[in-house]
């Protein structure tokens, strides 16, 4: 009698949590699309093995916004500053298993563009601490004024402040990208915060190498393609085009596609909501999402990967590194012992190893894994793209004569 009461009770509240979760999902809108996936995808989710080659290719992807909440000149340039002073400082002398120190990718708002925000931001880029790529917050616009935007932020991150990248055969400038407020492509069900349907293609046409938005999850505006690297092709008659596309080394690149990075998205049962609810895991850090091993695990078993490489395991986190209340994570003590986790575990693991990479390192090393790329992750860096400050850069970039022809 007693065993069953218990099941009965048990029953009832798998029943209640699991409408409880039922209901937060619809909320939040996106739900009905990727936890499908996510279920379908459960035997392919799991840890590496201890007995094989593990290499994590950890990109920190900023969601870089200086004047977050309406901010003053005075205090956006604080915050920059802050960066400058203090990341250097904190993690010049730690260093990943090729012998380099933490990458950080500052995706900065082309609305809140500062020059002399970004001769800082450049400053920290040589000094060999990571790269600056375009971020963007707009919302009911036209292709046509997308396109000018792009176009006019490039050159003047390119021009001004020798910053992106170019391709190492033919010299075009190439730039990365992460949308504000999730709407990629018009993703958003009440049409905010974008309005351009064909927006992969304005991307694709004005130089973007990738995007690196997702995932956005609990935002209406994750798609149902989830823990993937792959490429989508627009269609301009509908929004969220990238919905779905062709993984990256699985089959041909389909025509006028665009290369999507992707970030974890999982379930996490180790800390739940009200006791009961998983939580959801996407790669946020921010002040009350440190980063741990413990949610490494999670990133690892999310498998984001391109097949060639099975012992290459991309994890693109996202944060907004700009606000105070997450600099004290990120410029802090939660961030240096996450990365004295990784060296000593590394250290105790000879199969271990970590790579710190920006995101056009993350981009060259999905391309050259889908390419057949049997070398070093060292020697991939910069398999197609490279930095428009390297040597090799200036010499592809077009003179004025040929720029006027």
């Amino acid at each position: 009698m007693m065993a069953w009461t218990t099941m009965l009770i048990l029953s009832l509240l798998g029943t209640l949590a699991g409408g409880m979760l039922l209901r937060q999902w619809r909320r939040h809108g996106s739900a009905a699309r990727w936890l499908g996936t996510y279920i379908a995808e459960t035997p392919r989710r799991r840890e590496p093995h201890a007995n094989q080659d593990v290499h994590v290719l950890l990109c920190v992807a900023d969601h870089y916004e200086p004047g977050w909440g309406d901010a003053s000149p005075a205090v956006a340039r604080a915050r920059v500053y802050s960066w400058l002073r203090h990341y250097p400082r904190l993690f010049g002398d730690l260093r990943d298993s090729d012998g380099r120190p933490p990458q950080h990718t500052f995706f900065y708002p082309i609305e809140q563009y500062a020059p002399d925000l970004l001769d800082g931001l450049a400053r920290l880029s040589r000094g060999g601490f990571g790269e600056v790529e375009v971020h963007l917050h707009h919302d009911r616009d036209t292709a046509e004024s997308l396109r000018a935007q792009l176009l006019n932020f490039k050159d003047i991150l390119a021009e001004r402040h020798n910053l992106l990248s170019r391709h190492r055969d033919t010299g075009e400038l190439s730039y990365g990208f992460i949308h504000g407020n999730w709407a990629l492509d018009n993703a958003r069900p009440d049409g905010c915060w974008c309005g351009v349907n064909n927006e992969l293609d304005v991307l694709r046409e004005t130089g973007c190498y990738a995007d690196f938005t997702l995932p956005c999850a609990p935002a209406p505006g994750q798609t149902r393609t989830i823990n993937s690297i792959y490429y989508a092709v627009d269609d301009p008659c509908r929004p969220l085009s990238h919905d779905t596309g062709v993984r990256a080394g699985v089959g041909p690149i389909p025509d006028d596609a665009l290369l999507l990075i992707q970030g974890p998205l999982a379930l996490n049962w180790q800390r739940r909501k009200w006791g009961l609810l998983p939580r959801i895991e996407n790669g946020c850090l921010q002040a009350n999402q440190p980063p741990t091993v413990e949610r490494l695990r999670l990133w690892l078993r999310a498998r984001v990967q391109v097949p060639q490489r099975p012992d290459w395991y991309f994890v693109k986190l996202h944060t907004h590194g700009a606000t105070e209340r997450n600099q004290e994570m990120l410029l802090g003590a939660p961030m240096l012992r996450f990365h004295r986790a990784l060296a000593d575990y590394a250290a105790a693991n000879p199969r271990f190893r970590f790579h710190y990479v920006t995101a056009r390192e993350m981009y060259n090393l999905a391309r050259a894994a889908a390419a057949g790329w049997t070398g070093s992750v060292a020697a991939a860096r910069d398999f197609e793209l490279i930095r428009n400050d390297s040597p090799l850069a200036a010499a592809l970039r077009p003179t004025t004569k040929e720029c006027q022809s």
